[in-house]
């Protein structure tokens, strides 16, 4: 049983949840899919465990032949078809032997599509998981993103057909609210409290340079708390080398920047705030040189509830069967 790959799209890539944690301190971020929250709905939709291996389809293209029978789901922003005849986002399907699983950018807001086929990739796990990390050259097939010919084997699934419903899917948008705790370098050592007010109050532009391994955001011209960072350099965006959380804004010079599950692991400059967990999963689908991007503070027990909010979706019981 194998997912022929006929047209690859753009970076299509293998990944599972929660990618390869407890490496950081080896220099390694963990890879794992920008939005976790489609990519784990579309397992759960297919009967698969939420976190096993899929594909990441970004800007929606893509083109498959499927050498199974099973059953798949697509969740996330694209325009997903079944041998030519659209097909619905957020909803389990059966496929057959030689049917041609596509999609197209999509047609509104968001950006990257996710693919959960019942049973999973079955590639080999590296160090752990099979998610590709693409700078590292680790895991998924061949530690590269996918190409034309490629055949990925499947897994064994149970085979389950459920559907998100329509009151709890994630609603997409062109200008983003993203809840973030501080830190762990903000004010008052380091940003002046202005400069905190600006930060969450202005609307960010993502950089069309944006990718797996951060989200660039327009360059600001912060007034800061200290004329540099002596040892640590010329810009009072430095600091000495320090580990950067998954989701941390650095700020790189004047440049905010969101990291991603390819990103550094560490590195000399400030984390002024931290994407909280529930919000993660928008900073994958922000629209690279088109979408604008708004932070909210909100306390670390704040993130702890919507955290749970977030998961809520993900329990089979609060899903329809189709």
């Amino acid at each position: 049983m194998t997912l022929e790959i006929i047209e690859p799209g753009t970076q299509v890539t293998i990944q599972d949840h929660p990618g390869r944690v407890g490496l950081q301190a080896r220099g390694l971020f963990p890879a794992g899919p920008v939005d976790h929250l489609a990519f784990r709905l579309a397992n759960v939709l297919v009967g698969n465990d939420p976190g096993a291996a899929g594909l990441e389809i970004p800007v929606g293209r893509f083109t498959a032949r499927a050498r199974f029978a099973g059953v798949v789901a697509f969740c996330g922003a694209g325009s997903p078809s079944l041998n030519g005849a659209p097909v619905p986002l957020w909803e389990a399907l059966e496929v057959a032997p030689g049917d041609v699983l596509a999609s197209g950018a999509p047609p509104g807001a968001g950006f990257r599509l996710y693919l959960a086929v019942s049973g999973g990739i079955d590639v080999p796990p590296v160090l752990g998981a099979r998610a590709l990390h693409t700078m590292g050259g680790i895991g998924g097939l061949d530690g590269r993103a996918l190409i034309r010919g490629d055949l990925l084997p499947v897994g064994a699934g149970r085979g389950r057909k459920l559907r998100v419903p329509q009151s709890l899917r994630p609603v997409h948008h062109r200008d983003w609210e993203l809840e973030v705790v501080r830190g762990p370098q903000a004010d008052p050592q380091f940003l002046t409290a202005a400069d905190w007010r600006e930060f969450t109050s202005a609307r960010w532009r993502v950089n069309l340079n944006s990718d797996r391994l951060g989200v660039l955001l327009n360059p600001h011209d912060f007034a800061w708390a200290r004329d540099g960072a002596g040892l640590a350099g010329d810009h009072p965006s430095n600091v000495l080398d320090a580990s950067y959380p998954l989701g941390g804004v650095i700020v790189n010079g004047d440049v905010p920047t969101i990291l991603g599950p390819d990103g550094p692991s560490s590195g000399g400059f400030t984390v002024i705030a931290t994407v909280v967990h529930a919000a993660l999963w928008k900073v994958g689908q922000l629209r690279p040189g088109q979408d604008t991007v708004r932070f909210r503070e909100v306390t670390p027990e704040a993130a702890d509830a919507l955290a749970a909010h977030t998961e809520f979706v993900l329990d089979p019981a609060h899903l329809d069967e189709v």
